[in-house]
């Protein structure tokens, strides 16, 4: 349907929130223990980690992940970049109450 592509982001947005916030909370943290924690898949766990990586959100070390030069740039635009997703939704909501 026309909100399936969405909720998925959502959901794998969600689990990447999940996983930079025990980085950022318990770094340097391995694949294993992040999945063993959060109770994920090690392959979901593996992804989000790539995709963190990828935007600098965090960084590989020898004792695992920690966090990226890039964490406290994301971390300060957080609230702002939720408030716009907000307003879109909201923005949604209202023209579906038009129909």
């Amino acid at each position: 349907m026309l909100f399936d592509q969405i909720n998925q982001e959502l959901e794998l947005t969600q689990r990447h929130l999940v996983v930079l916030k025990k980085v950022i909370k318990d770094g340097p943290i391995g694949i294993l223990k992040i999945a063993e924690e959060t109770k994920m898949p090690t392959h979901k766990v593996r992804y989000s980690l790539r995709v963190l990586e990828l935007e600098g959100l965090i960084k590989p070390s020898t004792h695992g992940a920690v966090a990226g030069d890039r964490t406290e740039e994301f971390l300060s635009g957080f609230e702002e970049q939720i408030t716009s997703i907000i307003e879109k939704a909201s923005m949604i909501r209202d023209l579906g109450a038009e129909f």
